[in-house]
């Protein structure tokens, strides 16, 4: 039965744990996919990871962008490298939360894709940004804690709004 999920806003629980591994490629899957291009075309992301949608699995779908195609990765294994380069980023589990984080220029990527099928992928471009974030994401890091303490502090009321919503939500 297919669930309609939602996104997830920070401070749930699950944005913090350390997804574990898809274990088989199988409707849950399939359907969690097809959840992750939904939200994240209805959101406008550039990409969007499963724990963002409450299930802490480790896939993240990249989205259609310039050249790239949509893409994505199940139980990736990451290698970011270069200079560390800053770039404005948000994140649609934080929104109205957009800072300059500090992430490697360049990234290798090996993963899995909906047929099981294992690639690997290197840029030194916006999809290797995508890419860390996302993967970030699988970890249980977001971008606040990637952040300067003036940005962190700029950020602090969309911060503190969100905790206060999902207190109230759940009361």
């Amino acid at each position: 039965m297919a669930r309609n999920r939602g996104i997830v806003l920070h401070p749930d629980p699950v944005l913090r744990m350390k997804a574990k591994p898809v274990a088989a490629i199988d409707d849950f899957v399939r359907e969690l996919v097809e959840d992750m291009r939904r939200v994240a075309r209805e959101l406008d992301g550039a990409g969007i990871a499963a724990p963002q949608l409450g299930e802490s699995v480790r896939s993240f779908l990249t989205c259609a962008r310039e050249e790239e195609p949509e893409r994505l990765f199940i139980n990736p294994v990451l290698e970011a490298a270069g200079a560390v380069e800053p770039y404005e980023e948000g994140c649609l589990s934080l929104p109205e939360s957009r800072a300059s984080i500090l992430r490697p220029g360049a990234a290798r990527i090996r993963a899995l894709d909906l047929d099981g099928k294992e690639f690997e992928l290197e840029s030194d471009g916006f999809p290797a940004r995508v890419w860390q974030q996302e993967f970030d994401h699988l970890e249980g890091v977001l971008i606040i804690d990637k952040m300067s303490p003036l940005d962190r502090l700029r950020v602090r009321r969309a911060l503190r709004d969100l905790k206060a919503a999902a207190e109230d939500g759940a009361g």
